[in-house]
């Protein structure tokens, strides 16, 4: 199943050095896009439909630590 989140930073260089850390990032293999001029980044990567979302867990933590929160 692919799912996808959306987060927005408060600067596209935030935004971007979030996107930097998914490069190499140990938990999944993710796919990104930046948009809204750069202040949003969209992060797709397949789970499985089973048990806890642990992708979905991490993302928002890294996310977290880059003071970014999940839009619709």
């Amino acid at each position: 199943m692919n799912s996808e989140i959306r987060y927005r930073f408060q600067s596209g260089q935030v935004a971007n050095r979030f996107l930097n850390e998914l490069k190499d990032w140990h938990v999944a293999k993710v796919k990104t896009t930046l948009l809204n001029g750069g202040l949003d980044v969209k992060v797709g990567y397949q789970f499985d439909g089973t048990g806890f979302d642990y992708t979905c867990s991490e993302l928002d933590d890294l996310a977290a630590k880059h003071q970014g929160t999940e839009v619709n």
